[in-house]
């Protein structure tokens, strides 16, 4: 087990290896395996960067993000430019449907609302909008309503687990409300708790995952 000093190291050698990073500009503090991130950077694309960063960092069990978006002059857009902009790339995006997500823009602040059939779809929204020059930060407020029947999600994941490579399905609960899921149990590390949640989203059905995976290296 590393100790704070050794997981702190490794998290800022994890930044100093992000290419998109200066690592100087973003501060880390590490107690009982909890990474704290602050600082500042110019573009909210690097926070995302930042965070996940951290969390492949093996050891890490919560990352806990402060870092605060201060766009320089020449990235700085209206909120008119921002909302236009979004609509364009959603529209263009044949993963997101047509004339169901709702964008409201606030002081850099892009907030996604509306209904769609799958969390792929809900999350292909959120994907396409990060990177846009102007954003400050972004709220996903879309919700998922399958148009298809929640029938046997639970055996339906289970399989999938097995299937991924990248998971160890014997340390994962899964349970089942409807089409909500509620995942439990342990896992080796941020990235694999991540996999679980996105594999658990791709069920048929399903409009809600709640995961309660803990990292246990």
């Amino acid at each position: 087990m590393k100790t704070d000093a050794e997981l702190q190291q490794d998290v800022m050698n994890e930044l100093k290896w992000e290419p998109t990073l200066k690592a100087a500009e973003i501060e880390v503090a590490v107690k009982d395996g909890v990474v704290t991130l602050s600082g500042y950077v110019d573009s909210y694309v690097k926070k995302l960067v930042a965070e996940r960063a951290a969390a492949r960092v093996f050891g890490v069990s919560v990352v806990a993000e402060a870092i605060q978006v201060r766009l320089p002059g020449s990235l700085k857009r209206s909120d008119e430019d921002i909302a236009g902009l979004v609509a364009d790339v959603l529209d263009w995006n044949v993963l997101v449907p047509y004339d169901r997500v709702k964008v409201n823009v606030q002081d850099g602040v892009v907030n996604l609302s509306g209904e769609v059939d799958w969390g792929y779809q809900k999350y292909a929204a959120e994907e396409a909008v990060r990177y846009l020059i102007g954003v400050t930060r972004l709220s996903n407020q879309i919700t998922v309503k399958p148009t298809v029947k929640p029938l046997h999600i639970k055996a339906k994941i289970e399989s999938a687990f097995k299937r991924n490579a990248l998971l160890d399905s014997r340390r994962i609960k899964i349970k089942t409300r409807s089409g909500k899921v509620i995942l439990s149990g342990s896992v080796r590390s941020w990235g694999e708790r991540a996999e679980a949640q996105w594999a658990a989203w791709a069920a048929p059905g399903v409009f809600e995952v709640e995961n309660n995976i803990i990292i246990s290296p």
